[in-house]
């Protein structure tokens, strides 16, 4: 098959895009990106000369998306703003990127007849819940512009559904973390790793109470992977994707990566007037599908750290 990854110079991309290349099943690989937050430095780990075609565009832009969505037979639809708590200063930038350029894809996808789409969704769109075993039978309460475009775009994808009969499944991620080409450092782990090296305190913001699933960069690809490669297995419109023993608490991030990496760190605490979503969540739905998590927290810290503390085994000759 052929698959078009959206947003595929991204942090997920970069670890999904080499994944899907490796695999048979896979013909010619599409990435659409307009390179505003990801970076052709990002493709280092995927063949660029081989059965790859990249597209630069912009999922807003109906054109852009219709071009690259001609052709193939299955979508991986990752493009989006991301980093939830900084899109209070730009919902309406949001919703365009998140929502109409989800309509975009799904309305070329329609035009083409895509075999099957997995959107990129995420387990932020529940909220602050109360419930400690939030599976997907719960009706999101999203509280931020990120959330509320992911799931309301959740809707668009069920009328692809309805209206195409193609597969199509919405992948509600853990909060990623862990190494991969395109990292992101305004993840709690990640950042939190880095200060832990570089000698800085671990700031926790608010009390530290509220709960996060998290997932490993390279799980959350293998999902998508899954997903895209064997939708039979996915027969469920929505999945909580990561696993139920990596829920943690804020506060016990911070102490798992202290522990991992330097004892002696301090932690600290800032009071936080806008406190952020907190959901404990089941991912009983997807064992179905037989895919499961390889990573603990605790071994991509230890990863993480390893990548940042490596001496190279040789110098390069100029």
């Amino acid at each position: 098959m052929d698959v078009l990854v959206t947003g595929g110079c991204g942090y997920i991309g970069s670890a999904l895009l080499p994944h899907l290349q490796a695999a048979e099943e896979v013909g010619r690989l599409i990435v659409l990106d307009d390179l505003s937050t990801g970076s052709p430095r990002n493709l280092f780990d995927v063949d660029v000369a081989g059965e790859f075609a990249f597209r630069s565009g912009d999922v807003r832009n109906y054109g852009d998306v219709k071009n690259a969505v001609r052709g193939a037979d299955t979508v991986i639809h990752l493009a989006a703003i991301t980093g939830a708590a900084s899109t209070h200063d730009r919902p309406e930038e949001t919703h365009d990127v998140n929502y109409e350029g989800t309509k975009n894809v799904l309305t070329a996808a329609e035009k083409f007849g895509v075999e099957n789409v997995v959107f990129a969704s995420s387990c932020n769109n529940y909220g602050r819940a109360a419930s400690e075993d939030i599976d997907e039978s719960v009706e999101p309460a999203p509280i931020n512009p990120y959330a509320e475009a992911k799931h309301e775009a959740e809707s668009l994808l069920r009328e692809f559904v309805a209206s195409t009969g193609a597969d199509a499944t919405a992948l509600r991620m853990s909060t990623n973390y862990g190494l991969a080409p395109g990292i992101r450092f305004n993840l709690v782990v990640n950042n939190f790793v880095f200060c832990a090296l570089t000698g800085r305190p671990l700031t926790v913001y608010g009390d530290g109470s509220n709960w996060r699933p998290f997932i490993h960069v390279k799980d959350a690809a293998r999902a998508f992977a899954h997903a895209a490669l064997s939708p039979e297995r996915w027969s469920h419109l929505v999945y909580n994707v990561g696993a139920n023993d990596e829920n943690y608490r804020i506060a016990e991030i911070a102490r798992i990566v202290r522990d991992e990496i330097d004892h002696a760190l301090d932690i600290t605490y800032l009071q936080d007037e806008h406190p952020g979503p907190s959901y404990h969540i089941n991912f009983d739905r997807l064992a179905e599908t037989g895919f499961e998590p390889q990573y603990t927290l605790s071994k991509g810290v230890r990863e993480l750290a390893g990548a940042f503390s490596e001496r190279p085994k040789k110098v390069l000759e100029p």
